[in-house]
């Protein structure tokens, strides 16, 4: 996550409770799976809104300006959102028209995923780590403010992880915010700060729950 005078995203004892369980609890990020990473995520994302709390991402409410919010911030997730019958490009040029972005942006932003040759190929056909490449160009090609990443790492080879950490690392230097959840060690020179995610809750490296 790039360092900012001003915090893109600020929470305040945000709670999400499933049946009565608490999923994400008092957040004043890397963790197992259950560990309520995903859950924050789309709480950022403005996906689920939260039973208790509340906050501001890039300057809006959390709860009152979430149109505002959607439209600064990219959540990329195992759902790709992705049209199988579409192929690679023509994917791209229908998120061009949803976003207004220059449908001349969508190649180049395959070839900077490394799926130029496979343009013309429908995304049935795609391997999910293939389809996770796409996603992450769609997102990219768009440019949000706020990138959020949920283990964007899986089902990746090593080749396909280099591409990831490249891209990332240009996003940051273009002045965006990525927040990547995995239970994975993140790429050293990629992280301005990590914290660790447990039941819930975050904790310190110590184990111990702020309060």
């Amino acid at each position: 996550m790039t360092a900012t005078e001003r915090a893109a995203v600020r929470l305040s004892r945000v709670t999400r409770l499933f049946d009565g369980l608490a999923a994400v609890s008092q957040v004043w990020l890397r963790g197992w799976n259950g560990s309520g990473k995903t859950t924050l995520l789309r709480l950022i994302a403005t996906a689920i809104s939260p039973t208790f709390g509340g906050g501001s991402v890039l300057g809006f409410d959390l709860r009152t300006e979430r149109s505002a919010i959607r439209a600064r911030t990219d959540l990329l997730s195992h759902e790709t959102r992705l049209y199988g019958d579409l192929t690679a490009a023509e994917n791209l040029r229908f998120a061009c028209s949803l976003y207004d972005i220059d449908p001349r942006l969508a190649g180049p932003a395959l070839g900077r995923v490394g799926l130029e040759e496979v343009a013309a190929v429908r995304v049935a056909r795609f391997s999910q780590g293939m389809r996770q490449r796409l996603a992450l160009a769609r997102c990219l090609m768009r440019g949000p403010a706020l990138i959020l990443l949920d283990e964007p790492y899986a089902a990746l080879d090593g080749e396909a992880r280099v591409v990831v950490d490249q891209l990332l690392a240009a996003a940051q230097a273009g002045g965006q915010t990525v927040v990547v959840a995995s239970h994975e060690a993140p790429p050293a020179h990629l992280v301005d700060r990590e914290v660790t995610m447990d039941g819930g809750r975050v904790i310190t490296p110590a184990g111990v729950v702020p309060s």
